[in-house]
């Protein structure tokens, strides 16, 4: 069975569907194919924040800023891999793409207040770039609601999800010390139980949850189909062309073609085993590596595009978007993958190598954090840490998966994954760190620690440090000492949020040849589009910011080139 289309969307994450959505308010047909059997991808697992500077809340939020402080921040953090002409483009698309969106679609966003990552570099800012997908009530997708895909599930409370700056956590944190915020809890738990008896899911959703639904929701309000369980197998290349794909689905194998352009958005490369052994080089040396992200994203679209001639090099010197994790047993063989987004900014909690000692400051963000373990271990095959508190530290903010008082403990120490000690000597031989390496260093750190100050790595100097630590903390939010036994460790390795390295694209999207040349009718967006970063992640919501406004940009101009020239008849790959 053959069908045509105007443009054929490959990926159902925020990028996919954002070129999709454009696309088709501007008059095109469009259809969205997803291999895996739900849509999302991985913006339905993410924190849902998008980095759109000079935007329509930021406007608001922080008046004085500039786009030429835009551009020395983005020159300062991108170095050699700076592109005024994709600087510009953000700047000016951004803003409008979230002003369409907020007024043709079901998509909102809210201001946050996330300080830039490097804030006091050149052109930085301390609020204002960085917005985030308002929480949605699934209900809304009706019968779709069973397709969206889930949440991650190490970072919900049973299914209960939360933004990482909202009240809801500070209120979960003071549950057993406040009546406010335990009347609080009390009637988010009473929801949420409602909720799995009636939908066995959380309805009431947040960050990347929220921003894929709304997202998919516009889409399907358009007559856009999300084909799920649809795996592209191939492109169909025609006259120097691409016309359309080939897939394989429920009803078999399938010849879809496309009149305007084939757009590949499927997620980048995270689970390539054979491109991160390449790109990532605590895998080169033989270290582990857990990534959050969809199993799903294989490379698809790079592989897909190198088939017709296009473009993937390694090029950055820090591929993907890196992220401390922990490997979590779940009980009956299943294991999860937690990302170690808030507890290592708290005040008490350190990382440390195998040595014992500290080689960063653990309150930057988990980019830098993961960067600066990558390089501590260069020359050892495992790239490893361990977060370390103490007994107060633990109960009063939790560890990894590990829940704050008063959550049980016992299943974590006997599943292994959180690990304990009477004395630091103890944790350390339990854990596999030199005793003698970690004595010294909690014994220097407290020396300073007890006034609030780290001379040594500066935690809590920037606003962004202190931006996700204890504000009821004080001298400094993000510094305490590791005194009180017994002491706790969990095991930390390499994790990412998606890939940096990609497809070599014009600014409108168009898949480029070694020699420069446009492949004609396949484009590239999201993740599988290289960064226009080069490799740095200057703030919250680099990748669905700049991903969903390239999108948007790459659904108008294909939209333009439809209106201007005849259509392509797929038989032939020629103008009819």
């Amino acid at each position: 069975m053959n069908e045509t289309f105007d443009l054929i969307v490959v990926g159902s994450g925020a990028a996919g569907l954002t070129c999709a959505i454009t696309a088709r308010k501007r008059g095109l047909d469009v259809v969205v194919l997803e291999k895996e059997p739900v849509f999302g991808g991985t913006t339905a697992l993410s924190g849902g924040v998008l980095w759109i500077p000079m935007g329509p809340h930021g406007r608001q939020q922080n008046p004085a800023d500039t786009r030429e402080a835009v551009r020395t921040y983005l020159m300062h953090e991108s170095g050699r891999f700076y592109d005024q002409a994709a600087a510009d483009a953000l700047i000016d698309k951004g803003s409008e793409m979230v002003e369409f969106l907020q007024r043709e679609t079901q998509m909102q966003f809210v201001p946050t207040l996330y300080p830039d990552y490097h804030c006091d570099a050149p052109g930085g800012a301390q609020v204002g770039r960085s917005i985030l997908a308002a929480p949605y009530d699934i209900r809304g997708l009706g019968p779709d609601m069973a397709r969206l895909k889930p949440p991650l599930e190490t970072i919900t409370f049973i299914g209960m999800m939360f933004n990482s700056s909202n009240a809801d956590l500070k209120h979960f944190f003071r549950a057993t010390k406040s009546l406010t915020s335990f009347l609080y809890v009390a009637r988010r738990l009473a929801t949420h139980v409602k909720e799995l008896l009636l939908y066995r899911r959380g309805v009431q959703v947040t960050s990347g949850n929220a921003l894929a639904a709304r997202l998919a929701r516009s889409a399907l309000d358009l007559g856009i189909p999300i084909e799920t369980s649809t795996p592209v197998r191939q492109l169909v290349v025609e006259g120097g062309r691409v016309v359309g794909v080939q897939v394989e689905g429920p009803d078999g194998v399938r010849r879809l073609h496309a009149r305007h352009g084939v757009v590949l958005a499927c997620g980048g490369f995270p689970h390539d085993l054979k491109r991160i052994a390449q790109a990532y080089p605590h895998v080169a040396r033989g270290g582990e590596h857990l990534s959050p992200t969809p199993v799903s994203n294989t490379g698809d679209g790079l592989a897909l595009a190198e088939s017709a001639g296009g473009v993937a090099d390694i090029r950055y010197a820090d591929s993907a978007a890196w992220m401390p994790v922990s490997r979590v047993p779940l009980g009956n063989g299943r294991e999860g993958v937690f990302p170690h987004l808030l507890d290592r900014y708290k005040p008490g909690v350190i990382g440390v190598l195998k040595n014992g000692r500290r080689f960063t400051n653990e309150s930057e963000s988990y980019h830098d954090v993961g960067a600066a373990l990558v390089r501590a271990c260069e020359g050892e095959k495992e790239t490893v840490m361990w977060l370390v508190c103490d007994k107060a530290c633990l109960a009063k903010y939790g560890l990894g998966y590990v829940k704050p008082a008063p959550m049980p403990l016992g299943p974590h120490l006997r599943s292994g994954y959180l690990l304990r000690g009477a004395t630091l000597a103890e944790l350390a031989r339990n854990a596999g760190i030199d005793p003698a390496g970690l004595e010294a260093t909690v014994r220097a750190y407290n020396e300073h620690a007890v006034r609030g100050e780290d001379p040594a790595f500066g935690r809590g100097k920037s606003a962004f440090n202190r931006y996700l630590a204890d504000p009821e903390h004080g001298p400094n939010p993000c510094v305490a000492p590791v005194q009180q036994g017994p002491f706790y460790a969990v095991r930390v390795v390499m994790g990412d949020l998606g890939t940096f390295d990609g497809l070599q694209t014009g600014l409108t999207g168009e898949v480029l040849r070694r020699d420069g040349s446009a492949i004609a009718g396949l484009y590239a967006v999201g993740n599988d589009r290289a960064s226009m970063m080069g490799g740095s992640y200057p703030g919250a919501g680099i990748t669905h910011g700049p991903n969903m406004v390239f999108a948007y940009v790459t659904g108008q101009h294909i939209a333009d080139r439809a209106a201007a020239a005849p259509a392509i008849r797929p038989e032939q790959g020629v103008p009819a």
